[in-house]
């Protein structure tokens, strides 16, 4: 899970370097889904054949592929303008977004507790992105509606949890993404200009889909309440990204409200953990 946090940073100094550099938005979001399916096709099909084009549930891959790549577009456009350290705060409140969610999507019961760390988690937000103060910036509504669609994402891969293969979820998020904005993508074309620029272009597929790969293999193996603190270890290697590459330093705002964000969603993860080991205790000891 360390690993495949790493991969998604490099997704996200990537795509801001290349968009800093001049080249188009959706360009960048084409290239980075394209050589994710590429990638993914090179590993799944050697070992399953085509069957992992084959979906038992075609509509809600389809509901959760665009999810996710609309989350990644939104994104893309929110670090062209805002630092990596702002943007993945702001995506650490997922956990708290997706407790909301589940209420109507998936039918599970909060409770109190929980519902008052959720608010705690949107005032660790709004620390971060000051709506009343100088550091507001307009691109932040991008990082809010990334956050909303990633969100809606994991909703749609809880549903999917176990009826899928981890190949036919890879190759149909990334195929998806690729047919969908390779349009956009042509009509905004722009050949890089250097040796590095291309390098990076293909690297972010790379990126991607390893990422994506690593996260999937791992919550196979350990429990989510488990993986969580190194998936938090994200705001510790984005304020590196951005000293290093963007010459860009976390404020004590962003340092805060993702503390608090921290907080409340290690809270949310540790109640369903805990509510989990009570049913499991409950199937195997029932009370008669």
């Amino acid at each position: 899970m360390l690993l495949a946090v790493c991969f998604f940073i490099c997704i996200d100094t990537s795509a801001k370097w290349l968009t800093l550099s001049g080249l188009p938005v959706m360009m960048v979001v084409f290239a980075r889904y394209f050589g994710h399916f590429v990638y993914s096709c090179l590993m799944y099909i050697p070992q399953e054949g085509l069957s992992c084009f084959r979906s038992r549930a075609p509509l809600k891959q389809f509901l959760r592929s665009s999810f996710l790549f609309g989350s990644t577009v939104l994104n893309f456009f929110a670090l062209k303008f805002l630092p990596i350290t702002v943007t993945t705060t702001i995506m650490f409140a997922g956990p708290i977004v997706v407790t909301l969610l589940a209420i109507p999507l998936l039918g599970e019961k909060v409770g109190l507790r929980r519902f008052l760390a959720v608010a705690t988690g949107f005032l660790g937000v709004l620390v971060v992105i000051q709506p009343w103060g100088a550091e507001w910036h307009p691109a932040m509504f991008f990082s809010l509606g990334a956050l909303v669609l990633a969100s809606l994402y994991f909703v749609m891969t809880r549903m999917l949890a176990g009826v899928e293969t981890n190949a036919t979820q890879q190759v149909w998020s990334a195929g998806i993404a690729s047919v969908v904005l390779a349009p956009f993508a042509l009509a905004a074309w722009t050949w890089p200009q250097t040796t590095t620029q291309y390098v990076v272009l293909f690297a972010i597929g790379f990126f991607g889909m390893f990422g994506h790969v690593l996260a999937t293999t791992a919550h196979r193996w350990a429990d989510a309440s488990i993986l969580a603190p190194m998936v938090y270890s994200q705001i510790f290697l984005a304020a590196i990204s951005g000293i290093l590459v963007f010459d860009q330093w976390p404020t004590i705002w962003t340092l805060a409200g993702g503390i608090i964000i921290i907080g409340s969603g290690l809270y949310i993860w540790q109640r369903e953990r805990a509510v989990r080991k009570r049913q499991i205790m409950n199937a195997a000891h029932p009370k008669y």
